[in-house]
């Protein structure tokens, strides 16, 4: 058990009850991706650390994800999905404006017609989800809270761009929040880079694309250099920033779980932090790719599965991404659901 997370006067806290992930079961290797592109295998490696990612199949989109991550953490947290007061889905890839994933996903997990929206954080998502729904627990609006953070980024990057398509996967992750005598979810520390939201895009609008003749569809770009650069470099200052805001330092952490955007970023970031040797740093995207708003709550349990961490361990999340926007808190792990 970690140092106690510092907390505000009055009020009550928040905690994570549970965590639920759902991993599509389609494995796709670096050699299947360049098969077109012009890369291979080596380079792939050493450029982001990916080996390979999954891919949801045809019939799977943002909602069953959702649906299979978020059953698994409400069977972990303990709780009923009767007791859910909000469910909010972070994703940057459900392509209906209308009705809101978040909806259907709450009616599918037999909850009794709770608050539901979808939030478009980027990479940032969860962690941004994550933050107002402790703040709602907190204030006392909602008891318990799902925040599944999702993408199926495979249909949304061009199978053909050698600048963003291997860095991609898909998948889910969801955890309960609810109300806790002791804070097990830290102040957030969030914010945004307008100046630089042209780094990571959707090329072109979905009203374009069907208006403009011989239009090919909108996919996500990624000037990586500038992305890199951003978040080497900014990201751990944020990181400390969280770390200080939860009263601690970086000795009193058990695990860092950082957003799978690149694991040589994530090494700049541990080293800028002077993050101890003895804190386990999580690596999902060597098997998972880069899932955006999933990548949080999927690293978190495969961190929990390997033993590198344990439920009631203290560790600090943090995302980064599209906007350019980022956000982070620390937080007690919580509990995988009982195999």
């Amino acid at each position: 058990m970690g140092k106690q997370i510092a907390t505000l006067t009055g009020g009550r806290q928040s905690a994570l009850l549970g965590l639920g992930v759902y991993r599509p079961e389609r494995v796709v290797t670096n050699d299947e991706i360049c098969e077109l592109i012009d890369s291979n295998d080596e380079w792939i490696q050493s450029r982001s650390g990916i080996r390979n990612r999954r891919f949801a199949a045809e019939d799977e989109n943002v909602v069953t994800m959702s649906i299979a991550a978020g059953r698994e953490a409400i069977a972990a947290s303990g709780i009923a999905p009767e007791q859910i007061g909000c469910v909010i889905v972070a994703t940057s890839t459900y392509l209906l404006l209308t009705p809101p994933a978040a909806a259907v996903v709450a009616d599918a997990l037999g909850t009794n017609g709770p608050g539901a929206f979808d939030l478009g954080g980027g990479c940032a998502g969860f962690c941004t989800a994550l933050a107002v729904a402790s703040d709602m627990v907190r204030g006392g609006s909602i008891d318990y809270a799902l925040v599944v953070g999702v993408e199926k980024m495979s249909i949304t990057t061009d199978p053909t761009d050698r600048s963003t398509r291997f860095i991609f996967g898909d998948g889910a992750g969801a955890v309960v929040v609810g109300k806790s005598d002791v804070a097990g979810i830290g102040p957030v520390e969030w914010g945004s880079d307008g100046s630089q939201a042209d780094a990571i895009v959707q090329d072109l609008d979905w009203y374009e694309y069907i208006t403009t003749p011989g239009a090919t569809r909108p996919y996500i770009k990624m000037a990586g250099t500038a992305v890199f650069r951003w978040a080497a470099f900014e990201m751990g200052k944020v990181a400390l920033r969280a770390v200080e805001k939860a009263g601690m330092t970086v000795d009193d952490l058990d695990a860092f779980v950082p957003h799978q955007a690149n694991s040589r970023i994530t090494e700049v970031i541990a080293r800028s932090m002077k993050l101890p040797e003895s804190v386990p740093v999580s690596d999902d995207i060597a098997e998972s790719g880069n899932t955006s708003a999933a990548s949080v709550p999927l690293a978190m349990e495969a961190m929990l599965k390997s033993g590198d961490t344990k439920p009631g361990d203290t560790a600090l999340l943090l995302a980064f991404g599209a906007g350019l926007s980022y956000a982070a808190q620390v937080v007690t792990m919580p509990a995988l659901p009982k195999s």
